[in-house]
Order: C-alpha cells, then structure tokens, then sequence
C-alpha cells in the first residue's frame, strides 16, 4: 500500500520535474495532437511526460530545455559507440556520398557478413541482414519451423525478442510492461527462465517431436538484466541437442557482452544467433544466422526459403556497421564491460552501506562475471533474502531494482526523477548500458547520485 509519504514524495518530484521542464511538457503536448499518447515507441513514454531532447555527443544528451545529461541508457544498448561518433560519421557520409537506395548489392554488405561471421564463429556460419533485432527473431524462428517441420516454440517469461515476440508475463508497473503485447501467432510454449525443475515440467507435458526451436536470452534484457545461469543455460542445449530442437540464442543485446558474443563467453553455443543495431552502427539493423546447413535454406540458387527486404542492405547501415565493428575491437569491448562491472560493484557497495548490510550478498546481489565466464548467482532465489534494492546484469548492461510490492513502481520512479536531477538519464525502469565514451568520472558521479538517493529515501526504501 502507498504511504503518505511515498505519495508526498512523488507528486513534489514531478512538481519540481514539471517546472525544469516545461519546453519538454509543451512538445509532448503538441505531438499527442498526432501521435497517440504524443508517442511513437512506448518504451520512451514516462510520467509525467518524456523529455525531449535537441541533441547528442560523446556521453551526453541535451534536452530541448536546455539541460544536459550524462547518457546512462545508450539507447538500450544499441548505443553503445557514443552519440555523434565521428568515425561512423564519417563512414555514412561517405557512403551517401555515392548514393544509398541501389536495388542491388553493394560492396559494405560483403564486408559486414566477414565482419560478423569472422566475430561470432562458431555460433554464426553465415549470416542474413535485417532491420532490427525484431525481424531477425522473427527470421530465425521460421528458419527453425522450416529446418524442423515442427511447430512449437519454447520461450521464457520476461523474455523480450521485439514488438512481435514479448513474453513479459509479471509486470512491474512501468508503462511498456502493462500494455498488452500484440505476438505473432506461433505455438508458444512458455518456460521458467533460469528455473530447470519447472520448465520440465512445462516440456514433460510438450511432445518432443513437436518442439522446433528454443528462443532464449543469455542474459534478460527488457526482463531485468537478469544473467542465465550456466546450469539453465546447458540444460536449454541439452535438450534441444537430444530432442532435434534448435537452440536459438537472442544476442540482441548481450553480444555486446563480450567480443565474440556471451554465449561464446560462457561456451555454450547455439544453432543460431540474432544480432541487433549496435552491430550495424547503431543504425537500423539486425541479423540472423548460424550453422552452414540451416541457413542454406536461405540460399537463392538451391534453398527453400525467401528472405525479402527492401533495406536488409541500406548503404547506411552497412557502412555504419563497417566502422562501429572495427572501433568496438576487442580491447575496447573489454575495457567497457570491466568498467561496467567496476560500476556494479561501486552501486552495491552504497546501496549495502545504506540499506541493506543486513541481507546477505549471495542471494540477488550478483549474477554472471566476465573476468572469468564462472556463475556466482543470478537473482534473488528467497524471499528471507530477498534485499530492498540492488543492481543486477553483466557488465556494460545493469539495472536497479527495488524489492517487489506496492511500492516498487513508486521507488522506481522516485529513483529515475532523482538521477534526472543529477544530472544523469536512464531508463524509467532502472535499466542502464554503457557506451565507448563513458569513464571513470561518469560512473562515480551516478555511484555519488544513487548514493544520495538511499540517503534521502531510505525510510521508503525499508518499508517497501
């Protein structure tokens, strides 16, 4: 139940949020004249209103009423070269310079498949472009109906593949996760995820000749950053190896989680692979691809199946991608996820100062280290330990959480409005990635922030 207090506490923040503002209230005012609700992708809506921002460079973000921010989203991983990369800058002029809607091949796509397939081998053998993360689910997950004749698909609750293939099944109160998902209509078996004893349960009931392919996520994107952990995760190829099922992992957002992927991080390798935007530049892109034999379906001279798409192939995206692949090297993909885990560490060790010193850490406090690929834990597993706040994720993707009641959507709230006023942007729901540009100095002024946050609110937090 909602406290005076918590009630209090939000209406003075959107108070002072609506007076910082008020540029930002008057364009979302003016766009719901022609957008429902004045949006156009419901995860950017937030209360009161969304701000609206003029423009972007390095790690910062500057809002039409003139504040800037230290950029702590990284358009949710897509993000991750900056904003204003003069690299990709310089790559995409270039390719305009010379045209961009061909109705033909061009020389960025072949360069962009050696690019990927040489990175993700062995989970990628050939690969196919798309324009988001999105389509490229939606193409894997008919390549595994094809290649199986089957038609069953095993997903997990909270796992997020696109706007065709949410399966968010306990929402949190934040706007996106309440809204009813439109799926495409696949035979969905809905598993557990990182519990084996009830997904098979849910599979014992699933004739395994029926089961095509399971779409799972290495690590919960929308769902929390929630790392799998590696007994669930072998299990997933298990089975799918013994029952003739692809495994297909979503690596839309974790491939950024290690130079070669996370999977390959934590060496469980799937039949098939999706890639998001970040591996084209941060343009519109996705891919899909994996082992030789299934994506031969897709060849245009013997194979089965047609693959259509105007700007599969756009110069922009291809060009884009060249370039952010050679700039997010290996080195530098190492250097942001140490930083990431650096940042994590920091966050816990304010929020057990001033919260939660009494809970102990192996329960929801930690998940999936890099340094050395080993599980630790995942997620808070009881509720005797289940603590008021803390951080999860993997490396350079993290999310703040409060505990699960009435009043977590309050405290999430709370806590956004509060870094807003540092100074520093995130997701409403907590969820943060790190981009090439973001530093030491960045990442203890929001440590600094969340720490004057649990100081503030802490009487809430406890009584959440």
């Amino acid at each position: 139940m909602l406290t005076k207090g918590s009630q209090d506490a939000l209406a003075e923040a959107h108070a002072a949020y609506n007076a910082r503002n008020s540029s930002s209230l008057q364009a979302y005012l003016s766009s719901c004249k022609f957008l429902p609700g004045g949006n156009t992708r419901t995860v950017l809506h937030a209360l009161p209103f969304p701000l609206t921002f003029a423009s972007g460079s390095g790690c910062t973000l500057t809002s039409i009423d003139g504040d800037t921010y230290i950029d702590f989203l990284g358009e949710y991983t897509a993000g991750i070269y900056g904003h204003n990369n003069p690299t990709i800058r310089a790559a995409i002029n270039e390719a305009l310079d010379k045209g961009w809607s061909f109705g033909g091949n061009n020389m960025y796509e072949k360069e962009l498949a050696r690019l990927v397939c040489e990175r993700f081998r062995p989970a990628i053998e050939l690969v196919r472009f798309t324009n988001s993360g999105t389509e490229a689910n939606m193409m894997a997950v008919a390549a595994a109906l094809a290649w199986t004749g089957r038609k069953k698909i095993l997903v997990f609750d909270k796992g997020y593949h696109g706007a065709t293939l949410s399966f968010r099944s306990t929402p949190s109160g934040h706007v996106e996760e309440t809204k009813k998902d439109v799926n495409l209509p696949h035979e969905w078996v809905m598993g557990t995820y990182n519990d084996v004893e009830k997904t098979e349960e849910v599979l014992s009931t699933t004739p395994p000749e029926s089961l095509a392919a399971i779409l799972v996520e290495p690590m919960l994107g929308s769902g929390g950053a929630i790392a799998g952990s590696l007994p669930f995760l072998r299990f997933l190829r298990s089975y799918a190896s013994s029952h003739g099922a692809l495994l297909i992992f979503d690596e839309v957002m974790t491939s950024r989680l290690s130079h070669r992927g996370l999977g390959y991080k934590i060496g469980i390798h799937p039949d098939m692979m999706t890639l998001g935007k970040w591996v084209g530049g941060g343009m519109s892109f996705g891919a899909f691809g994996g082992r030789r034999d299934i994506m031969g379906m897709f060849d245009p001279r013997n194979g089965s199946l047609a693959h259509a798409g105007t700007f599969n192939n756009n110069v922009v995206s291809m060009a884009a991608g060249c370039a952010g692949c050679k700039i997010l090297d290996e080195e530098t993909t190492d250097r942001l996820n140490d930083l990431g885990e650096r940042m994590k560490q920091m966050v816990q060790d304010v929020i057990d100062k001033h919260v939660d010193s009494e809970v102990p850490r192996t329960n929801g406090h930690d998940s999936t280290h890099l340094s050395n690929g080993e599980e630790i834990t995942t997620q808070p597993q009881h509720s005797d330990t289940v603590p008021k706040m803390w951080i999860s994720g993997i490396g350079s993707i993290l999310a703040i959480h409060f505990a699960s009641s009435s009043m977590q959507p309050t405290l999430q709230s709370l806590y956004y409005h509060h870094m807003l006023t540092e100074g520093i942007y995130l997701a409403e729901r907590g969820f943060m990635a790190l981009n090439i540009e973001t530093n030491l100095e960045h990442v203890q002024a929001f440590v600094a922030a969340t720490g004057q946050f649990v100081e503030k609110y802490r009487d809430l937090i406890h009584g959440a």
